[in-house]
């Protein structure tokens, strides 16, 4: 049986996944951050979130079902950072997938993936040559295997990321980012990885955006209002 208040974030040593996990803290949520190495714990830790040290792009569904057992909600921030087309294929699709279908092995059904603004047509626009390709088949074809499965799911697109502080505010965009148009500057694309930290928080205190994905730039909306 989940407890209503543990949450497991995959990649918690990611820039993301250290800024959400002492938000979901503040929250009232219990989180455990899982790990590749052990010498992370202690940056870890001080967010608040227990470390757990797993390998995910070598552990098994079971393994990762363990992992997850008492959760209610997963959260998905790891990513093989590019650079390695084999290492961005095993972590950023492959073990993606077997960790949905862990947290379902688990019982756990709230699932919330941290993707990218254009996951659903780069593929079809990119050249299969671009350096950029293999991220974004990967990421592709694990955001549409969430869609089918029975989680109750949320992917979130952020566009490029910046370190910013989080405003609080954001312009949902759709598949393409055309809502962008609406903005004028360099910036129209851009999204702090903190605000995508504050929209983790949104959609699972609030539980907004089930079963959703939710394309999001920097913008002029409060994210409560933007997403529901």
């Amino acid at each position: 049986m989940s407890e209503q208040n543990k949450i497991v974030i995959v990649g918690g040593h990611g820039k993301i996944a250290l800024l959400a996990a002492p938000k979901l803290v503040d929250s009232g949520f219990r989180v455990e951050s899982l790990i590749r190495n052990p010498d992370h714990a202690e940056e870890v830790a001080a967010t608040g979130a227990a470390p757990v040290v797993l390998d995910i792009e070598v552990a098994d569904t079971s393994a990762l079902a363990e992992a997850f057992a008492g959760a209610w909600a997963v959260v998905f921030s790891a990513g093989a950072g590019g650079g390695n087309p084999a290492r961005t294929k095993a972590v950023d699709h492959q073990a993606a997938v077997r960790t949905m279908d862990a947290a379902a092995q688990a019982g756990v059904r709230r699932y919330v993936m941290v993707s990218y603004s254009r996951s659903e047509v780069d593929i079809h626009t990119l050249d299969p040559q671009s350096s950029f390709y293999p991220y974004a088949e990967a990421k592709h074809h694990a955001d549409n295997y969430l869609r089918g499965t029975e989680l109750d799911y949320t992917i979130l697109g952020p566009g490029k990321l910046t370190a910013e502080p989080a405003s609080g505010k954001i312009l949902v965009t759709d598949a393409a980012g055309a809502a962008a148009s609406s903005q004028d500057g360099p910036a129209a694309t851009e999204t702090s990885r903190e605000n995508v930290a504050e929209v983790i928080r949104h959609v699972l205190a609030q539980g907004a955006a089930v079963r959703q994905t939710v394309n999001f730039f920097d913008g002029e909306s409060p994210i409560a209002e933007a997403i529901s």
